[in-house]
């Protein structure tokens, strides 16, 4: 055999094996292992592949917009902007929540509790057209043909998905997404070199004190709905009991009317239609938090200060209010120092990690 055929065979054989080998968790100390669907383990070929197509902005009606568009690295895979628009520009309904550790969460979106795993969620952005976000809607013949076109593609599809006659499919697009999505993992901030890893000097005093008040029961107890490695009660991995996942009504709202939200946001309740799940939301992850403003399912308030002052108020006392959120009687200092306890979950190395990065 040639030297340049014998080369392309075991460049072949290589990407070969590496498409079929087992995806390796590299999880930070107190990190479970992510509950992945029966139907989609983890692969290092569609994890790269759903890279792509996370980036790909040929993935909207507009040939603009990407799945990133709404989820910036920068920014912890979240939004810098209230509401964000979809591909035709009409205003979507609520906040970009951050795609980082969304490997842990149990239901997706900020009040969908049916909707349960990634690769369904995909298909929302994708298809709803009621506001349209990246308008698949009536395109999908056309997208899988530029699939199968693309040089790039060609062999992504089938490594992420050997053995299928047939790769080049929107369930498989949102498989891929979907394993992307789990890949982004964060753990790497000042806080978890302080409290993990034993670097004192890691964080401030202030964050110190800061971190005292947030998990203290008699003072603040913000972990009470933001707890655990995730700074989530919203979380689920392998080994959890099954146990139903926590919505949260936290005072933002107390209009007059049958409804006290706004009739466009009114929470858990537009799926269960019972009153009191109206304003009922999930406590999405404090991580990298300070990177993630405007905040809120409506991005309604515009800072960390303001969020500290909301909940230091006990909010606008809402009949289905959480009964943990109350007044608090913080001082100018307790609130720096929740603050910078809550700067100091930034991870900084995630918003340039190039596994995340644009590949295109």
């Amino acid at each position: 055999m040639k030297p340049l055929l014998k080369l392309a065979f075991a460049v072949c054989g290589m990407a070969s094996a590496a498409a079929e080998a087992p995806y390796h968790w590299d999880l930070p100390r107190g990190f479970p292992e992510p509950r992945v669907p029966l139907d989609n383990p983890m692969s290092m070929a569609k994890v790269r592949l759903g890279r792509y197509l996370f980036y790909d902005l040929r993935i909207s009606a507009n040939g603009a917009m990407s799945c990133a568009s709404c989820h910036r690295q920068e920014l912890a895979f979240a939004d810098d902007r209230p509401r964000p628009g979809g591909a035709t520009g009409q205003s979507l309904r609520r906040n970009a929540m951050s795609l980082v550790n969304v490997a842990y969460s149990p239901v997706l979106t900020w009040s969908r509790p049916h909707v349960r795993s990634l690769e369904q969620q995909a298909l929302i952005p994708l298809f709803t057209d009621q506001p349209l976000e990246l308008g698949l809607n009536g395109r999908t013949v056309e997208f899988i043909r530029m699939l199968r076109m693309d040089k790039m593609y060609q062999p992504l599809f089938p490594q992420a998905f050997p053995g299928e006659r047939n790769p080049f499919t929107i369930v498989n697009v949102c498989k891929a997404i979907a394993s992307f999505e789990r890949s982004i993992i964060s753990a790497r901030s000042s806080y978890d070199r302080y409290r993990y890893a034993g670097e004192q000097n890691a964080i401030s005093d202030s964050a110190k004190r800061g971190e005292v008040l947030f998990f203290s029961d008699s003072s603040a107890a913000c972990h009470r709905c933001h707890g655990g490695f995730n700074f989530s009660d919203a979380v689920d991995y392998v080994g959890r009991a099954p146990r139903p996942t926590p919505f949260h009504n936290n005072g933002l709202y107390n209009l007059p009317g049958e409804l006290s939200y706004p009739p466009s946001n009114p929470g858990v309740y537009e799926f269960t239609h019972r009153p009191e799940d109206v304003g009922k939301f999930k406590a999405p992850t404090l991580r990298n938090v300070a990177l993630t403003a405007p905040y809120m399912h409506d991005g309604s308030i515009a800072t960390l200060e303001a969020v500290i002052d909301h909940y230091a108020s006990g909010g606008r006392q809402n009949p289905n209010q959480d009964k943990r959120v109350r007044e608090l009687p913080l001082t100018i200092q307790n609130r720096r120092d929740l603050l910078a306890f809550l700067q100091s979950l930034t991870d900084e190395e995630l918003t340039k990690d190039p596994r995340f990065a644009n590949p295109w």
